[in-house]
């Protein structure tokens, strides 16, 4: 709701809570408003300049402004890439706008929201699935997939049908969640 604008003391209190994960810590995601733009940049650069460097951060930004003028993209880019700041990834079938492909680090961040359609969601999963088999040749070995849809309860059906993808083609052994009961099973 502060849009980051005087957030430096409560980003420290997060901050020194979290720590406490230690090891355990992966990234801190952080998701903009849509109505956040470029011309609010100049907090944005504040915010990531002033960011706690031993805490690693994702940055997902909404709003189309961010990427359809190559100029804006590239100073964002530039920020995220001298901050190590990853850039989050979003793949949401309803904005097919905000959908690119920029690593800012070797690190993959991507958000993907289904559609809660049991075909196109999980042939956009299995495109994901051959597209991190690739990042993975070129030697990107940290990768956070957040999945989630409109109707939740839909979330780990969804997140077991990539995992099990993914464990087959990457040869991992992911760990499946945990499924809700058949009778609570809306699509799949």
């Amino acid at each position: 709701m502060r849009r980051l604008n005087d957030v430096q003391s409560l980003v420290e209190e997060y901050c020194d809570a979290i720590s406490n994960f230690e090891n355990k810590l992966g990234l801190v995601f952080l998701q903009m408003r849509d109505d956040f733009k470029y011309k609010n940049f100049d907090r944005l650069k504040d915010f990531v300049e002033n960011f706690p460097k031993a805490i690693p951060l994702a940055v997902e930004l909404r709003n189309t402004e961010w990427f359809n003028n190559r100029d804006i993209s590239d100073e964002v880019y530039a920020l995220f890439e001298k901050n190590k700041i990853t850039n989050v990834l979003v793949d949401t079938a309803a904005r097919r706008d905000l959908l690119h492909m920029r690593l800012t680090i070797p690190k993959a961040f991507i958000r993907y929201v289904g559609a809660n359609h049991p075909k196109s969601d999980r042939e956009r999963l299995d495109d994901w699935v051959e597209r991190l088999k690739v990042w993975i040749e070129l030697g990107i070995r940290d990768i956070y997939f957040f999945v989630h849809q409109n109707v939740e309860m839909e979330s780990p059906l969804l997140s077991a049908y990539f995992i099990e993808k993914l464990n087959k083609e990457l040869s991992l052994s992911l760990q499946m969640p945990e499924l809700p009961a058949q009778e609570n099973r809306l699509l799949f």
